[in-house]
């Protein structure tokens, strides 16, 4: 159903369908990343806290010394960068939390191989 369907730029997610593209080349995500990523591509722009995030996704109390948001966030930009190196999704607010924003990587950001 499209009106399930989030999009922003080249990312495409269809929640229901637990499917997500990017550029439209599908990419791989275990449900745990793809709930994260819907909670973050719906929180577009906003910083939101981990313990939001893990209410979110986990449905249980947040502790803080959990650091499962943190892991989960570390493997989707890793999977995003694959798909698409040229941008960064998943922007992290030191102390407050995770911004999702689509936005052109930085040179320094990229390696020095091949260049």
């Amino acid at each position: 159903m499209e009106e399930d369907t989030l999009t922003v730029g080249d990312l495409e997610i269809r929640p229901h369908e637990f499917r997500v593209y990017v550029a439209g080349r599908p990419l791989d995500l275990t449900a745990r990343e793809l709930s994260l990523l819907t909670a973050l591509v719906e929180r577009e722009g906003r910083i939101v806290s981990r313990e939001e995030l893990f209410d979110a996704v986990w449905q249980r109390p947040f502790r803080t010394e959990d650091r499962s948001v943190d892991v989960y966030v570390r493997k989707l930009r890793a999977k995003l960068a694959g798909a698409a190196p040229d941008l960064n999704f998943i922007h992290t607010h030191f102390g407050f939390g995770y911004r999702f924003a689509t936005e052109a990587s930085h040179a320094f950001h990229k390696s020095a191989v091949g260049q």
